[in-house]
C-alpha cells in the first residue's frame, strides 16, 4: 500500500522526506526539546546538546529501524510536521510524529493516526507506538482514538491499536 493514497482530513498532505528538508526536521525537533532548555546552562552548550540528541535519535532510527520510511506532513504544501513510520511484518510501527508549535492541538495529528490505522488495518496487523508516560496530551490522543498500552518501561509506555476483524474483512 502506497502512504501517498492515504486518506487525509481537507488540506493535508504527506511526502516523502528529503535531504532539502533538513533545516525544517532541525529546527522542528528544535522546537519539541524545550525540556533541555529547562537546564541551567549557557545556550550555546543547550544548542549543542539538542544538536547532538538530533544526531542521537538519527542514528537510532537507523539502527532500530533499518527500513523505516521517513514523511514530510503538509497543509496546503508548506510543513508542518513530520513522521517515522516502519512496516513490519507483525505490525505497522509508528515511529516518531512531531508538528510544529502552529499545528499543535488542531486535529492534524488525529488526521494523520486514523489514515495509518487505516493503513494497518488493511495490512491486517495492530498500529503501534510508543509514548514518553509523562506525555499527557498525546497519551490522551491515543487513548482517544482506541490505543491501549499494553507495556510500560518507563518513561515509556507501549500502545497499539488492533483493527477489528470486521474492520479487516471491509478493508480487503
Amino acid at each position: 500500500m502506497g502512504l501517498e493514497t492515504l486518506s487525509l482530513p481537507e488540506g493535508l498532505g504527506i511526502r516523502p522526506s528529503l535531504p532539502s528538508d533538513k533545516a525544517f526536521i532541525e529546527n522542528l525537533y528544535r522546537s519539541t526539546r524545550d525540556d533541555l532548555r529547562l537546564f541551567d546552562a549557557e545556550l550555546d552548550f543547550i544548542e549543542t546538546l539538542i544538536e547532538q540528541q538530533l544526531n542521537a535519535q538519527t542514528v537510532g532510527y537507523g539502527e532500530q529501524f533499518p527500513n523505516a520510511m521517513y514523511f514530510i506532513i503538509e497543509k496546503q504544501h508548506h510543513a508542518i510536521g513530520r513522521f517515522t513510520i516502519d512496516f513490519g511484518s507483525n505490525e505497522v510501527r509508528l515511529v516518531d510524529i512531531a508538528f510544529i508549535p502552529e499545528a499543535r492541538g488542531k486535529g492534524f495529528g488525529e488526521g494523520i493516526l486514523n489514515a495509518l490505522k487505516l493503513a494497518a488495518m488493511q495490512c491486517c496487523v495492530p498500529l503501534t507506538l510508543s509514548v514518553h508516560a509523562g506525555n499527557w496530551r498525546a497519551k490522551q490522543l491515543y487513548l482517544k482514538l482506541g490505543f491501549q498500552t499494553e507495556e510500560s518501561r518507563p518513561p515509556f509506555e507501549r500502545m497499539a491499536w488492533y483493527p477489528n476483524v470486521k474492520e479487516m474483512e471491509g478493508a480487503g
